[in-house]
Order: C-alpha cells, then structure tokens, then sequence
C-alpha cells in the first residue's frame, strides 16, 4: 500500500479508528477511578565506615562501604527488619507481604539507601518507611562484627525522615489516559487497514485497475432516487447523475470517432450495477446532442428498457430475429430528438442462439449503416453469455462496474467471460458511486469541479415539467416510414 491508500483509508475507517480512541480514553479513565489509590513515602539512610581517620582508612573504608551497600538493600526487605517494624506498629500483616511494599535501592558509586514505602494510607505509609530506617539501623549492628573497640564499624544515619505524602503515586490517571487513547487509536488504524485489506469490493478507480487495462470512460454518481427517476437527465438534468453521463457521451465520442464499429454491448458483471438505467439515460444525452442513435434492449431474460422509457414492449428484438416482423415495424421513435429504441419484444427460449445468430450479425451491420450509435443493453455477464456472444459482434462491451456492490473477484469473471470469447472491451464505467468520501464522484479522474447549473441541460431550459414527463412516457412512431426504408 502507498501513503494515499493509507490516507484513503484513515479517511474511510475515521468512525472505527475515533471511536476505538475514545473507548481506549474511557477504559484508561475506568481502570484509574476503579483503582484504589497507593500512596508512596521514602526516608534515606547513608551508609558508612567508622575508622581511624587516616587517609588510607578512609578509603579503604570508603570502597568497602561502596562494595558492600547492595547487600545491605536487600536486607531491609528481609524479616530481620521487618518483622520488628510490624511489632512496633501493630501491623497486621506478615513479613512476606509486608516486603511486597517496600523498595530499597542506591544509585551506583553512592552510599545512599532509598526506602520507599506504598500503602493506601498516607499516614501510614510515612510511619513504615521510618520504622524501616530505624530498625535497619538496629539489624545492621547485629549483623556487622563490632571491632576491637567494641563498635560497629558500620554506621547507618537517617539522612531524611519520610513525609506524610498529599497526592497518590498511584494510579496515574493522565498516564492511563494517554496509554488508552494511543492503544485505542493504534487498534483503529489496525481495524481499518486491515478492514481495507480484506474487502474484495470495488470501490474505485484503483481496484478497476487492479483487474483489468481496460480504459475507465468515466463514473455515474449515486442517486438514492434512482429507483423513483431512472431517468435523471430528463426528470433532473442538473444533477451530479445527469452531468456524469454527460462526461461519459464526451468519452464514448472518442471511442465513436475511431476507425472501428459504431456499436457497443453495454452490460455488467452482475444484476443491480445500474446497467439498463445507465444505457437509456447514456443514450438520451447521446441523442440530444445530435448522434442519431438506437438502443437495442438485448436482454431477452429480463427486459427494463421499454419499462424505463415508457414504450410498448410486445414486440421487438426477437420478432425481427425470426423473421415475424419488419425493423420499421418494432422500431420506435423517443423524445423529440434522432433517438430510437429497439424493445426486445417476446421472451424467447433460447436467448444466447438468436444474439449470436447469423440475423442478428445481419441486424448489427443494417444498423451500424443507418445510425451514428448503437448501444445494445445485454444482460449480465456472470448468470449468462448473452452479453459475451454479443460483444463480439460489435465494437465492443461497455462494462458497467458497480461501486460497493460487485467483488474484484467477479469483475475478473466478467472480463474473463469476454476475453475467453474474443470480444474487446471497449471501456469501463464505474457507477453507483458515492457523492461523499474517498472514493465520491469529485476525486481522481471523474472530477470536474464546476457546478451544475451552469449552461448544462439548456435543452430542457424551455420546456415544462410536464412536458418533459410526457415526453418520457410517450413514445413517438416516426411519421415518415421512409426514414427506415434502408433498412428493410
């Protein structure tokens, strides 16, 4: 992964990487308050050797003491001393667990013990911690030989007495709070990335290029009205939705002006990635730019597209696949602009052998000559190979990906499908996508940056809202049957 994928997914995983942070906080806070609170006293003793005074005993005495200080810090946690500091203070607790409390270190080249205490009571805490030096001093003249004087040659003096502490030394409620906050936040990011590691969906440019070189034509933003408004650019032609088909016309024009055929198979990996939806609304702003245009609803399993446009579908595709009808028959006439549609007529039994037939390779050619655009909505390519046997027939498969729905392993499937028969992909669009976030129509390629209102849908501009809604709902035969006579 790079810096901006871990950029994309801080932004994506912000909720669970927030929300684990501040639920580290409050277990960090949870865990100081359920705490009961220790407080710590420490008194110091110094070690030292009673000599002559000469400077060779001195030193002597000096290096002695040095040599022999750790072995006396571990005796002040020994019974020896503490059990005459739980008589002296009427302790209930035995040595052992008395030492559990107390600490007894030296730092290295010094002859200075530190004695620290840990008790919830403060008081008490401050008492033990003396007791401890006193009796440390006693246990010490027993343990150490008096010389030949009759003195230890060993002297413990109290250098500080231990003071009644104000404040706990545990628990460290900033502490805990801040070791919360950097554990919750170091398991959200972990969450996110690996969240983003183990999510196969596609969501983007990225996990497109991830299966496939196919060219990306551009991205239809999501329309949670799509169900109430398939057609956006005639019900809201200055929606996000409405001008994204606007950008893939411009791009589908590219593909149009090249030396290939003027046809194309626009289908998907599985249902529900706004195929059908896509290609009328694609072939709507096609036409209103002046691209005489057809649109052929191949999907002999499931057909939408007379549906969406409002047209009669009983007959169609399949009746001039057989030969029961005439084109100039079936063919109906949309809108006020060179757009025609093709329903697909009949459900037939065999779907995938009339697509791939020798009538309709004849019906490609007939129309390849007649209209500047030919755009096929076929069926999905997983379930069938409708789409597939099509696409090789014409100037390619548009596929429709969409984004949040389909898994990278099925649009692999889907290229493969039309791969394995030798048909070209044209390019890939990706729909459904998000208006909001890393992945929202606005950032990468799909971006224009300009707003909406401005001089998009000025062929809508006159006409009234009611006009537009029958426009859409009523389809128009065309009134001079010689405009299709080429095609008989």
């Amino acid at each position: 992964m790079e810096l901006r994928d871990y950029l994309r997914v801080l932004r994506k995983g912000w909720i669970i990487i927030l929300a684990l942070t501040l639920l580290g906080v409050a277990l960090g806070s949870l865990y100081s308050l359920a705490t009961a609170p220790l407080y710590l006293a420490s008194s110091k003793v110094f070690v030292s050797v009673q000599s002559a005074g000469t400077v060779s005993e001195l030193t002597q005495g000096s290096n002695f003491t040095q040599n022999q200080v750790k072995s006396y810090t571990d005796v002040i946690t020994t019974p020896a001393v503490l059990q005459p500091v739980i008589e002296q203070l009427g302790l209930s607790v035995s040595a052992q667990s008395l030492a559990s409390q107390v600490t007894a270190s030296t730092a290295t080249g010094t002859v200075v013990v530190d004695i620290g205490v840990t008790d919830r009571s403060p008081q008490r805490a401050a008492d033990i911690a003396n007791a401890i030096a006193s009796s440390f001093e006693t246990t010490v003249g027993q343990l150490v030989p008096v010389n030949t004087t009759g003195t230890s040659p060993v002297k413990i003096t109290v250098l500080q007495e231990a003071l009644v502490p104000n404040e706990p030394a545990s628990p460290n409620t900033k502490l805990n709070i801040l070791l919360g906050g950097i554990v919750g936040l170091i398991l959200g990011v972990s969450v996110a990335i690996l969240r983003q590691t183990l999510d196969t969906k596609v969501r983007n440019e990225r996990d497109v290029e991830a299966v496939t070189s196919a060219p990306i034509l551009g991205g239809i933003a999501f329309d949670p009205k799509a169900v109430e408004r398939p057609l956006v650019v005639q019900d809201d032609p200055r929606s996000p939705r409405a001008e994204s088909f606007r950008t893939l016309r411009t791009n589908l024009q590219f593909l149009v002006a090249l030396d290939r055929p003027k046809s194309y198979v626009i289908t998907s990996s599985i249902p529900g990635e706004g195929k059908s939806t896509s290609s009328a609304n694609l072939a709507i702003v096609t036409a209103s730019a002046g691209t005489r245009t057809i649109i052929i609803d191949a999907d002999l399993r499931k057909p939408k597209l007379a549906e969406y446009l409002g047209l009669e579908g009983g007959a169609g595709l399949t009746d001039l696949l057989v030969g029961r009808a005439e084109i100039s028959d079936v063919i109906q006439r949309w809108g006020s602009h060179e757009l025609y549609v093709l329903p697909a007529g009949r459900i037939p039994p065999n779907p995938s052998e009339l697509l791939g037939s020798k009538a309709m390779i004849g019906l490609i050619e007939d129309l390849e000559a007649e209209f500047d655009l030919v755009l096929f909505d076929a069926p999905p390519l997983l379930p069938v190979t409708d789409a597939a046997i099509l696409a090789k027939h014409t100037g390619g498969a548009l596929v429709m990906v969409g984004a949040g729905r389909v898994h990278r392993g099925q649009l692999k499937g889907a290229i493969s499908a039309l791969t394995n028969v030798g048909s070209d992909i044209a390019g890939v669009v990706m729909t459904m996508l998000p208006t909001k976030g890393p992945d929202s129509y606005g950032y990468g390629r799909y971006g224009y940056g300009y707003g909406y209102g401005y001089g998009y849908g000025e062929e809508f501009d006159n006409t009234k809202a009611s006009d537009r809604k029958r426009r859409k709902t009523k389809a128009e035969v065309p009134d001079d049957a010689m405009e299709l006579t080429s095609l008989k």
